[in-house]
């Protein structure tokens, strides 16, 4: 059964795009069919993430949700060399594109379930992943609320803490069934073992992975996916196993 799994972060510039994008790709080097949403209309960073040029996208996540496009006319299938599975990317929005529309309502969350549920029959997809808005107010949660699977990324901070915590506390009275973190930019001097099972006690949900910081991928600047880039690093090698677990 496809799974609709949300990423989802408190804050802005977790890194929560970026990871999003890293497990779709590695899904896909799997064999699977993935289907990525950019629901964050206000920040949308997946098609620069995947290099997918405004002038190649006819229709995005937001113009679906104006009502000025069918869900299907907003899927992109991105070009992966020499991987057996796709990708099939909604982007967000374009610089060109309408305001960004709010998600609130419940006629809203009844648009988005019609439509994620739509495009998993016609794609056939193995897996929809949401990169959503940050935060929670009534636009960051509507997407979780349809989430079979939900991966919260956080950093090492108190007040990251502080907004995870609050955010546990909202999912789990929407009975979403499967609740991962991900911790990422992790100081690399830190005892990881130590912080997943601090992570695990406070919070009661599985540590997906626990991520170090990284110059290289700072340096890639939301321009192209780490794990494309590095296959052979010991952080895709994390990613890949996370990617796993959350699908399984």
């Amino acid at each position: 059964m496809p799974k609709i799994i949300v990423f989802h972060s408190f804050y802005h510039g977790v890194g929560r795009s970026n990871i999003a994008a890293n497990v779709a790709y590695l899904l896909a080097k799997q064999g699977k069919c993935i289907g990525l949403v950019d629901a964050d209309t206000k920040n949308p960073v997946q098609h620069d993430l995947f290099g997918l040029a405004n002038k190649d996208i006819r229709y995005t996540f937001n113009d679906y949700l104006w009502g000025n496009c069918s869900i299907e006319q907003t899927a992109h299938p991105l070009a992966l060399d020499s991987v057996p599975g796709k990708i099939f990317l909604i982007p967000g929005n374009t610089t060109q594109g309408y305001p960004p529309r709010e998600v609130s309502e419940v006629k809203d969350a009844e648009l988005l379930n019609v439509g994620y549920q739509r495009l998993i029959d016609l794609f056939n997809f193995d897996a929809l992943l949401i990169d959503t808005h940050p935060g929670v107010s009534e636009k960051a949660l509507v997407s979780v609320t349809v989430a079979d699977v939900l991966v919260i990324i956080l950093r090492l901070n108190q007040s990251d803490y502080q907004g995870t915590g609050i955010t546990v506390d909202i999912v789990r009275e929407l009975s979403v069934p499967n609740i991962f973190l991900m911790v990422n930019e992790a100081p690399t001097n830190f005892d990881f073992d130590e912080i997943k099972a601090k992570m695990q006690d406070i919070y009661q949900c599985d540590v997906a992975a626990i991520l170090p910081h990284l110059d290289p991928m700072m340096a890639l600047a939301n321009c192209d996916i780490f794990a494309r880039r590095y296959p052979y690093h010991a952080v895709t090698d994390s990613l890949n196993t996370a990617a796993k677990r959350i699908v399984s």
